[in-house]
């Protein structure tokens, strides 16, 4: 797969993402010039730990505080985006998102699903997944803010429907 860094070519040196304060929630990651559908925006870093860990970590934070930057490895470990992390921790969610995480060779990177103009937020659906039951207090916790037409007003993934 064909990766362009932060800096495109020879004809744009400027960054492709700027980190600000968002509408949706605290501080986001825009666009800082157009992005080009398919175009890989940049790495989501940070430090990698168990999962143990990250249950670890979790357990530390205040019981209201359901912000996270845990992101899930297909080997089991998890980025830690909250710790040795860049600017993708501050990429939000969106039900309706213009980018997508792909894990490539164990590392996660920020794709554009279409082209981005210049100032417009950058966003994917996180798509939590957590085994407990999806209870009205639990979605109300990880609440959507995005506002899109089909918003299903939590961050958290579908359950599967048992067969």
């Amino acid at each position: 797969m064909n990766r362009t860094s932060n800096t495109d070519t020879a004809t744009e040196n400027r960054p492709l993402h700027v980190v600000k304060n968002s509408r949706v929630h605290g501080r986001g990651v825009f666009a800082a010039r157009k992005i080009p559908e398919g175009t890989c925006i940049l790495e989501y870093q940070g430090e990698r730990i168990s999962w143990k860990e990250a249950v670890r970590r979790e357990n530390l934070k205040a019981a209201d505080d359901f912000h996270t930057f845990f992101f899930s490895l297909e080997s089991g470990k998890i980025i830690d985006g909250g710790s040795q992390g860049n600017d993708a921790r501050w990429i939000n969610h969106a039900c309706e998102p213009n980018c997508e995480a792909r894990e490539e060779d164990g590392k996660v990177f920020i794709y554009a699903l279409r082209d981005i103009a210049r100032g417009e937020e950058l966003n994917y659906d996180y798509g939590l997944i957590l085994e407990e039951r999806h209870t009205p207090a639990l979605k109300r916790a990880y609440q959507c803010l995005c506002g899109a037409p089909s918003c299903r007003h939590t961050l958290l993934a579908p359950k599967k429907k048992k067969k």
